[in-house]
């Protein structure tokens, strides 16, 4: 099977490198072909559960804040964004008749919020321009590269040539999807360097949060299945909002974040948690103890705020209503005035100090409640990290193909003329929020620009 520009992937980059090469080519004239292979019975799976399902498309933000959220070489991926900026990516989607909308955060979405919307407006595209799209047509290796001319195998048996390949398989996350990580074989065994994976964008699973066996040297992967304590049962399901959260990697501050968490069946995610992520993992894998330490008063200093502990204790003492209530009882209406009551049973769980129990004789005791010890717990409620959900739910992948084997402007490999590399399986990784979505998007369209051009 011969074709001019073959693209392995069907995934947001693929599709975008395969419109960018054969739009480039019909404008010129040209009929050479573009096809591109997906091992999936359809392109574009794992953009179908891209924000919830909603696809969080891209983020609207001009490059200097957009920059600030990639995290590994931000200056390497400035041509394809100015290539492809966020207001020309909406303007693509709407001429392709997806229109969109923008909500907090500068997150833009399908108008529909239907990530399948951003998938058949992509589809639509590249049928438009004549691209081929194979599907359930998986990749096994590249057999030779010679004379400009480049020649893959497919599990079916069959063989295909072409002169310039685009590699746009994704990462390792979410494997059902179809990313399995054939890029980066395909990468290695054509001679480039593949830096090493790590997930990011995952749950921090704090310790006493799953019920995790003790059997030798235990593994940081917690699969996300992996039952729940009963802290985790506690915790799960709560979101809290501005709050501060600082990472603590060997007891030193490694990252400061403020903003909302989200307490799930994985562990600690939400925007904060996965932003803190990447270099929590990074660190666990390396061996180094980790923490996550939650301040629910952000704006208060410790001071004013026992200040103020101290001042509705002495209101719930005084209150006619609290005649008759034990100290614990008391406590409790103390703790549903300064946090969700949901809360409440998790927080006095891992802050058995807030209450004291002072013998006093054989059948006498107080039960003292701490006010200062309740101030500082929510200051400082500090969740060590046991360890992490793997690629079975992390959103990207970090590593990937070394981004000094490929020349920004063009994304072509500087090791094999002919091979381009896009999207997720280069050495790209961002905060959530868009911007890996837009990543792919860009880097697809300018490596499909740049592989049509070099054959013209």
């Amino acid at each position: 099977m011969k074709t001019d520009i073959l693209i392995i992937g069907g995934g947001a980059a693929g599709l975008m490198a395969a419109y960018g090469a054969a739009s480039t080519l019909r404008k010129a004239g040209s009929d050479a072909s573009v096809t591109v292979l997906e091992k999936m019975p359809r392109p574009g799976r794992k953009i179908m559960i891209t924000g919830k399902g909603r696809c969080n498309f891209t983020n609207v933000k001009d490059w200097n804040e957009f920059s600030a959220h990639i995290r590994t070489n931000p200056n390497f991926v400035k041509p394809a964004f100015f290539n492809l900026t966020p207001e020309k990516l909406t303007e693509f989607f709407s001429s392709v008749g997806m229109p969109s909308v923008v909500e907090r955060g500068d997150r833009a979405y399908p108008a529909s919020y239907h990530s399948t919307d951003v998938i058949d407006a992509l589809v639509r595209a590249c049928n438009g321009v004549g691209v081929k799209i194979e599907t359930e047509a998986e990749v096994s290796g590249i057999v030779s590269i010679s004379n400009h001319r480049i020649d893959i195998s497919s599990a079916d048996g069959r063989n295909w040539s072409c002169s310039r390949l685009i590699i746009a398989t994704g990462g390792l996350s979410y494997p059902g999807t179809g990313s399995t990580g054939d890029g980066y074989r395909f990468a290695s065994e054509s001679g480039h360097t593949v830096t090493p994976l790590f997930p990011s964008l995952t749950a921090l699973v704090p310790k006493g949060y799953k019920v995790v066996e003790e059997n030798g040297r235990r593994s940081t992967h917690i699969d996300r299945s992996t039952p729940l304590t009963d802290l985790g049962e506690k915790l799960k399901g709560i979101q809290l909002k501005n709050v501060g959260v600082q990472l603590l990697i060997e007891g030193t501050v490694a990252e400061s974040e403020f903003g909302d968490i989200d307490f799930t069946d994985g562990g600690i995610e939400g925007p904060v948690g996965f932003q803190l992520s990447r270099k929590a993992v990074k660190a666990l894998i390396n061996g180094s103890r980790v923490s996550l330490v939650l301040d629910l008063k952000q704006g208060v200093p410790l001071t004013e705020l026992t200040t103020r502990v101290k001042e509705l204790w002495s209101q719930i003492d005084k209150d006619p209503r609290s005649r008759g209530l034990r100290e614990k009882e008391k406590c409790r209406i103390l703790l549903g005035k300064l946090m969700p009551w949901e809360l409440i049973p998790a927080f006095q769980a891992m802050h058995p100090e807030i209450i004291t129990l002072e013998r006093r004789g054989r059948k006498d005791t107080k039960v003292w409640v701490n006010l200062v010890s309740i101030a500082k717990a929510l200051k400082e409620w500090r969740f060590d990290i046991e360890g992490y959900v793997g690629y079975e739910r992390a959103v990207v992948t970090a590593g990937g193909v070394s981004t000094d084997d490929v020349v920004a402007k063009t994304l072509e490999s500087r090791k094999v003329p002919g091979i381009y590399f896009c999207g997720e399986v280069l050495d790209i990784d961002c905060d959530t929020g868009g911007y890996n979505l837009h990543c792919a998007f860009a880097t697809g369209l300018l490596a499909g620009q740049s592989a049509a051009k070099s054959i013209l």
